[in-house]
């Protein structure tokens, strides 16, 4: 039986993808409103983030699901260490730790790894999918918005072991379509794609109140105002693909 996978997740996380986007801080973000310390913030947690769902993966590098996707090419975990000693400073590692979100983000992962590793795929799905799609953009817009110089701060959105980023996505969703897997474990895996936007927007949320405190309450509102005569088209942060 051949399972559609990367069409599954595409399809399947639409809303769970338009309610991230539609979170203050991200929207912020991708109108160039960007505060340096919530930004910082951010880094910091998705570091603790990365570092479980990369360990994990590597744990399980031989499973017969997870190993179809599994390309440490996409490990972000060294790169988020050099932005963490751009934003903290060289003793990073005593100074951050993970907010309540970006820990409860962790334990899920260690939960899935430890009872269902075939969930992983919804997790590396939901992050480097996302990543992939609209890392130079966000790169982009955190240089222009903290005046960042290139290279500086932004290492996590550089995937450097890739050299065709478009090709490598395809190799991807052929890896996800490739999966053993019935129709019920795909639902599963959607699921929990589901699941992991969840926890991304939880993370985002905890960020909103640095970011008011940094740009004021009223810039805020005017920002995150809702546009419904516009749909917001640079729609990649960090979370997975929706057109691309």
């Amino acid at each position: 039986m051949t399972v559609d996978l990367a069409t599954m997740l595409k399809e399947g996380t639409k809303k769970s993808h338009t309610m991230a986007e539609n979170v203050g801080f991200v929207k912020c973000f991708l109108k160039g409103v960007v505060e340096k310390n919530s930004y910082r913030n951010l880094v910091a947690n998705l570091y603790f983030v990365y570092s479980a769902m990369e360990e994990e993966m590597a744990k399980h590098s031989e499973h017969p699901i997870v190993s179809k996707i599994y390309f440490p090419e996409l490990n972000r975990k060294e790169s988020l260490e050099e932005d963490l000693q751009y934003y903290f400073g060289n003793n990073w590692r005593e100074t951050v730790s993970p907010s309540a979100a970006g820990n409860a983000y962790v334990n899920r992962i260690r939960e899935v790894s430890a009872e269902a590793p075939e969930l992983l795929v919804a997790h590396s799905y939901t992050r480097y999918l996302g990543d992939l799609s609209g890392g130079q953009i966000l790169k982009g817009i955190a240089q222009r918005a903290m005046n960042l110089e290139d290279g500086v701060g932004t290492s996590f959105y550089e995937f450097e072991a890739i050299s065709d980023e478009k090709a490598f996505k395809d190799t991807y969703r052929q890896g996800l379509n490739n999966l053993p897997i019935d129709q019920s474990t795909a639902d599963r895996i959607v699921e929990e794609a589901n699941d992991a936007f969840g926890l991304n927007m939880k993370l985002f949320k905890e960020l909103e109140g640095n970011l008011i405190k940094g740009i004021g309450i009223m810039l805020f509102n005017s920002v995150t105002r809702r546009n419904r005569s516009r749909k917001n088209k640079n729609n990649e942060f960090a979370t997975a693909e929706s057109t691309n």
